[in-house]
């Protein structure tokens, strides 16, 4: 606990709470408050954690949509909480890191999702060409805190530090003034989660080494590499009892399949026959449904405040799916954007198209023709007048960038 609470430790722990930003816990209190909360009741606090007699708030219950439909739940603990669950995680990061798997990319210094497709792409291209792709069943709400809090005992000998790990878990929910005890899970919303996950996990990637397995896992995402579909048969059934006998988790089998690398996905994406990276279908469905809720007419927005949007959600997109080796999807993506764009203007202008066709450089037939048809928006979005008038082009006039990325 002393490591916990030397004076770099908690000042790193402070401006990574800063940084991080975010949205407050069940007290109210905001991360530009914390700063002088703590010169006023740090000393009380410092003690508290000494003592080994600190208790958390509970966290505040907040829902999120997942990129496969419905919603995950976030449990976001007040910004003190915070503050010590990563001063707290720092420390233990410092000392578990180095020893966790090499198979292990999720949430840890230095590693990235990227890092993990391209070591799936290495186990495909050595003929490991099948894949035991895994999903666990709600991982982070179904967590068991007697198996976990064994694998932090075998750590940590600070019985002060172990003690606090788990108050954290034990906190409780507060959900619409209800507030709920938890028996299980690790809540998403604090720093000391990925870590105390990875945890939980390193035991299955130990598992998996000594059987001699390839694998990469990114957090409770993890894809198994074999040669034949009766070997992956074989991995997945032993695989999930291990998971229920040994780590108390249970394999999402409605999920979880046996298949060819081009039929699964890992980390939104999927892989050619030819073993190249390619953007999966699901992210692509994904990029077309937040790109309509930008670009949705009936929020009233001017076209440049579409653009700012648009940009600031396409660049995070692109620096990630910019590593895929395919690149026909995004130049499809762009084309699909482009006509969208066209049809939320074309809706925008109402009467006025002619008008505004002309003054872009349209001829008069042909701004006529476009403005008097009977056609629909989408289907105008790639006639010969709007194609002219609203191009690539104008569009990044306008700050939207290009996902056709020249080689």
């Amino acid at each position: 606990m002393e490591r916990v609470l030397e004076r770099e430790n908690l000042l790193r722990a402070l401006k990574r709470v800063r940084k991080n930003k975010g949205s407050g816990g069940i007290d109210g209190m905001t991360v530009e408050g914390l700063t002088p909360y703590l010169k006023e009741h740090w000393p009380s606090i410092r003690q508290k954690l000494l003592e080994g007699t600190y208790k958390p708030h509970p966290v505040r219950r907040s829902e999120i949509p997942k990129d496969s439909g419905g919603m995950r739940k976030l449990g976001i603990p007040t910004v003190l909480d915070r503050f010590i669950q990563q001063a707290v995680m720092q420390v233990l990061q410092e000392d578990w890191d180095r020893t966790f798997s090499a198979g292990s990319y999720g949430f840890r210094p230095g590693r990235n999702a990227h890092q993990a497709i391209a070591a799936a792409q290495g186990h495909l291209r050595m003929g490991n060409n099948w894949v035991v792709d895994i999903d666990l069943e709600k991982f982070f709400d179904r967590v068991n805190h007697d198996k976990l809090m064994s694998e932090v005992e075998k750590r940590v000998g600070d019985s002060r530090v172990v003690r606090l790990i788990r108050h954290f878990l034990e906190a409780g929910v507060l959900d619409r003034d209800c507030l709920h005890q938890t028996t299980e899970g690790t809540p998403q919303g604090g720093p000391l989660s990925p870590l105390l996950a990875n945890l939980l996990l390193d035991v299955l990637d130990r598992e998996l080494e000594r059987r001699g397995h390839r694998f990469a896992r990114y957090a409770d995402d993890c894809n198994i590499y074999v040669r034949s579909e009766r070997a992956g048969k074989r991995v997945m059934a032993s695989v999930s009892r291990f998971l229920t006998r040994k780590i108390k988790l249970e394999v999402n089998e409605a999920k979880s399949a046996v298949g060819r690398p081009w039929e699964r996905k890992f980390l939104g994406f999927t892989f050619t026959r030819q073993l190249k990276r390619r953007i999966s279908p699901e992210a692509v469905k994904k990029f077309k449904g937040k790109v309509r809720r930008l670009t949705n007419r009936h929020l009233g927005r001017s076209m440049r405040t579409v653009a700012a949007d648009l940009r600031q959600y396409m660049t995070g997109w692109e620096n990630y799916f910019g590593y895929a080796e395919v690149r026909t999807t995004p130049r499809e993506l762009d084309a699909w954007l482009r006509r969208r764009l066209r049809c939320y203007l074309w809706k925008q202008w109402g009467r006025a198209g002619y008008r505004k066709l002309k003054k872009l450089g349209v001829s008069r037939d042909l701004a006529w023709n476009t403005a008097k048809s009977a056609h629909g928006a989408w289907r105008l979005s790639k006639s010969p007048g709007l194609a002219f008038a609203l191009t690539s082009r104008y569009f990044a006039a306008l700050g939207v960038p290009s996902l056709c990325v020249t080689e």
